[in-house]
């Protein structure tokens, strides 16, 4: 099976941070279709686990607008413009809670509904955590709050996780905790 021909693009809408494009294409089967797709703007998004010394995670707890309440969750934003994600991941984490990181590692990246978004998130664990606060652009102050990564199973169950990437990284975290707690020291 060939993949389809893309015979147009247009835009249907954008934002600041996102395009809504309709693109039309031929299969090899003869057919045509319009899809939808949501693109954003930029090199995606990263999310970090810091793990402090006490091997906690140091997660946030903030409002996620599109569900209108609070998820609890990890460091994350945006790739800015320049920025390669390891350099975003370190400057998030001073931004959200306080603290760089002289150990990054990436864990993988992800997508999620590639038919429908180009997002990507690039996932990584932060540890060797030292105090550096930078100015970040929150709206509201970010609710702080660590939970031992040994407890990572309750965190899954936790009722305001829902968010399918840090689930994910959860994920991740304990494959790796049962293997070699090590791994990212």
């Amino acid at each position: 099976m060939s993949k389809p021909r893309i015979l147009s693009t247009s835009v249907l809408a954008q934002t600041r941070l996102f395009q809504i494009q309709g693109i039309d294409l031929a299969f090899s089967n003869g057919r045509t279709a319009t899809f939808e797709s949501v693109r954003m703007q930029g090199d995606g998004v990263v999310m970090v686990a810091a793990i402090n010394a006490q091997d906690e995670l140091v997660l946030i707890r903030e409002y996620a607008a599109c569900q209108d309440r609070y998820e609890v969750g990890f460091v994350k934003g945006k790739i800015d413009p320049g920025e390669t994600p390891e350099i975003s991941a370190d400057r998030e984490l001073k931004e959200e809670i306080g603290f760089g990181a002289r150990c990054i590692q990436k864990v993988r990246k992800i997508s999620y509904s590639p038919a429908y978004t180009n997002l990507e998130t690039h996932l990584y664990v932060a540890t060797d955590l030292y105090p550096e606060q930078a100015e970040g652009d929150e709206i509201e102050p970010l609710e702080q709050m660590n939970w031992p990564v040994a407890d990572i199973d309750s965190l899954l169950d936790h009722p305001e996780v829902s968010d399918v990437r840090v689930i994910m990284l959860l994920l991740e975290l304990q494959k790796t905790a049962l293997k070699d707690t090590a791994k990212y020291r």
